[in-house]
């Protein structure tokens, strides 16, 4: 009957021979099934309804008469339970065809029985016997002739529907008296299932803490080996539960519990943060790239995608501090519950660990402690910082040197620095893909030379690593080392000389070309002090976006030309641009085309750029690999282009990477290193830099000198005749 629950020892042979109450009861199962065929087939194209009707109405009749045969032969143990089943599954079918009619709402009177069924699996309760009740079966015969004439269609919809929710009632009653009796007797049911689920939660608390505490918080650490060794804050944590007092027991979980999670969401962070930008995350400072982040996500992967990442975030958050801190306040009243056990187990594991040591094998942990202990750290150096950062900021040798004693090797020169995004070491030197892109610059150098340019090539170490691209920018252009977000901020308040400045002050005209920026960005003019910025609002573009790539790089390049170099008469140029179709997520590549086809751009609408979805590419490395080298050289590729179609004898191109990618393109303990060339015609200008030690051509050799980005600066001042306010050579 609905609601009754079978013995659950397995019935004796004898008893599930088929005796004639048996009999009846599997040809009722027969009608039910036939009655589900035509239901499903219903779905499909009408079926005969009179017949469905007939059979459901012998189905109900047969239930009358079964359960009169049991009782005159006495074989009711199997009978009832099989009998049950085959009223379920009959109201069951009933209620899915007439849903489709009266309203999906009705499949809650044949699930009822299923329902009670999958909750006894978390509900050890739910499971016990249930005394027999006349009840049950009067509810299960109403619902099935309830739902036969429902399905019949006798009576108006409004009549039915009324019928139908009485039968709903009649069933949510039937079933709720029977929770109700086994909830008040669920301690005999309950009392051994509940020391059991105790038991696992315990030690699933254990496992949750141990693996927590012992964790590394770098991606070369993770391996199962670091989580078998033994961590000495538990030992410490076990002791502390035994000696301090019941009454005082408590505030100690409730502490070290969150200070665990937080411990872990550092942990977390870190590891994050050493893939994206080979660096451990800063909690004084990094906070601040969250809405940056964000924001970068949208651009890349769509605010869908942003959102639902960002509310993983915190919902992850949220739970490693709460489970956390449950699991910490179970381990402390299990700990002071059993004092004995505990104490030997604590001088078990320290006795283990001692010994590991004598031996040279380290199994012991103090992850947590010492990630406390470097963040505190790491918060001390940020308080320093400033003060260390503002005396740098002061000492600069150039700061007060008027403009007719600035860049004089470079006068009357047009010079672009221009920033390729992700463009590192590893993508000219020891990766799989090395070798097309150095292709690519071998070509682009012989492409040059036949144009009348020449190349010179070396390293600079970036200052970021795998994005924050603005980190990079200012080092270069204010010779200082800006690794941070903080310094950034500190920096551009000041009157730092940069190389915008420099040239601006020595007469030449100033623009930065951002296509990724669609916003006012004011320390492009109070610091940097740019004469003119050009954003993706400003520059006529008509075509698609490139996922973060507002626009193809060669439209950046051929909006400059148009905007600026093809302007007569002018002041000679200088222009940062940055160039961003090779950043991440290497989706949507464009294609190189002819210059005089780029127009405004519409014609990239009709133009392939990339057929992987970003699943597809992200699933395998050696296609994000592919796709990265691609994007790289596809703006190296217009870079040579438009210096070979454009350039004329006076310009000078500083050709550079901003950071490295991120570890899924490097691997793991990669450089910081990025390319670096100076392309020009004229013969004097690498001529000034041949001290350098760079080689001929845009590819860089392996034995090429490596200068921290922040040393750039001062060397092209001084190398393109600039001197010190003194007189000096600075």
């Amino acid at each position: 009957m609905l609601g009754m629950r079978p013995p659950v020892l397995a019935q004796p042979l004898s008893l599930l021979r088929l005796h004639p109450a048996n009999q009846v009861t599997l040809a009722r199962a027969g009608l039910a099934v036939a009655v589900a065929a035509l239901t499903v087939d219903s779905f499909r194209e009408p079926v005969p309804v009179a017949f469905l009707v007939t059979l459901a109405a012998i189905a109900l009749v047969l239930d009358g008469i079964d359960g009169w045969v049991a009782r005159r032969t006495g074989t009711t143990t199997f009978g009832a339970r099989f009998d049950a089943e085959v009223d379920a599954f009959l109201i069951l079918v009933l209620s899915s065809y007439v849903a489709r009619s009266a309203g999906v709402w009705v499949l809650a009177i044949g699930l009822a029985r299923y329902a009670f069924l999958v909750a006894g699996g978390p509900l050890p309760w739910l499971r016990g016997s249930l005394p027999p009740r006349y009840w049950r079966k009067v509810v299960a015969a109403t619902e099935g002739v309830v739902l036969t004439v429902a399905a019949a269609r006798l009576f108006p919809m409004t009549v039915t529907r009324v019928a139908l929710a009485g039968g709903l009632v009649l069933i949510a009653e039937s079933f709720g008296r029977d929770v109700w009796w086994l909830w008040r007797r669920r301690e005999k049911a309950y009392g051994r299932t509940r020391a059991t689920v105790a038991g696992l939660l315990t030690g699933l608390a254990l496992l949750l803490v141990w693996a927590e505490l012992v964790a590394p918080d770098h991606p070369r650490d993770l391996t199962l080996g670091a989580f078998a060794r033994i961590p000495l804050e538990g030992i410490a944590f076990v002791v502390l539960a035994i000696a301090l007092p019941a009454i005082s027991r408590i505030r100690p979980a409730w502490l070290l519990g969150p200070t665990l999670g937080l411990l872990v969401v550092l942990k977390i962070l870190n590891l994050g943060f050493f893939v994206s930008f080979d660096r451990p995350f800063d909690p004084g400072q990094d906070w601040k790239f969250a809405g940056i982040g964000i924001e970068t996500l949208r651009l890349s992967y769509g605010r869908t995608d942003a959102t639902l990442a960002t509310v993983a975030v915190v919902v992850l958050v949220l739970a490693v501090l709460v489970v956390t801190t449950l699991a910490v306040r179970r381990l402390t009243r299990v700990a002071a519950r059993h004092r004995n056990w505990s104490l030997r187990a604590a001088a078990a594991l320290g006795l283990a660990a001692g010994v590991g040591w004598f031996a040279g094998a380290p199994v012991a942990s103090m992850s947590a402690a010492g990630l406390a202990l470097r963040e505190v750290r790491a918060v001390r150096a940020d308080i320093r910082d400033p003060a260390v950062f503002a005396r740098a900021i002061r000492q600069d040798r150039f700061a007060a040197t008027p403009g007719s004693r600035l860049l004089r090797g470079l006068r009357g020169k047009d010079v672009i620095v221009a920033f390729v995004e992700s463009y590192g070491k590893v993508a000219v030197q020891g990766s799989s893909f090395a070798p097309q892109v150095d292709a690519a610059l071998d070509a682009g150098t012989q492409r040059l030379r036949a144009a009348g340019f020449a190349a010179r090539s070396g390293f600079l170490t970036s200052a970021t690593f795998g994005g924050i691209s603005w980190l990079g920018h200012s080092t270069l252009q204010s010779g200082l080392w800006v690794n941070s977000q903080r310094r950034y901020d500190q920096l551009v308040k000041t009157n730092r000389l940069t190389l915008s400045l420099a040239f601006k002050r020595a007469g030449w005209r100033t623009v930065d070309d951002v296509p990724s920026n669609d916003r006012a960005w004011p320390e492009g003019s109070s610091f940097y002090h740019y004469d003119k910025i050009y954003d993706r609002r400003d520059v006529g573009y008509h075509g698609p976006t490139f996922t973060y790539a507002s626009m193809p790089d060669q439209y950046v390049l051929a909006a400059l030309q148009r905007l600026e170099l093809a302007k007569r008469p002018r002041r000679p140029l200088f222009a940062e641009v940055d160039l961003v179709s090779s950043h991440t997520p290497w989706t949507r590549i464009p294609q190189l085309i002819d210059w005089r086809a780029v127009g405004d751009g519409s014609i990239y609408k009709s133009l392939p750029a990339g057929t992987l979805s970003k699943e597809s590419l992200w699933g395998n490395q050696t296609r994000v690999r592919e796709a990265y080298a691609q994007s790289i050289e596809y703006t190296l590729n217009a870079l040579v282009s438009f210096v070979a179609h454009y350039g004329r004898k006076n310009l000078v191109l500083v050709l550079l990477g901003d950071h490295q990618p991120a570890t899924v393109i490097t691997g793991q303990e990669p450089s910081h290193d990025v390319p670096i060339s100076i392309v020009a015609h004229d013969p004097k200008v690498l001529q000034r830099i041949g001290g350098w030690g760079w080689q001929l051509g845009l590819r860089p050799d392996p034995r090429a000198p490596v200068w921290p980005m922040s040393a750039f600066r001062d060397r092209f001042l001084r190398a393109f005749g600039s001197t010190s306010a003194a007189g000096g050579s600075a």
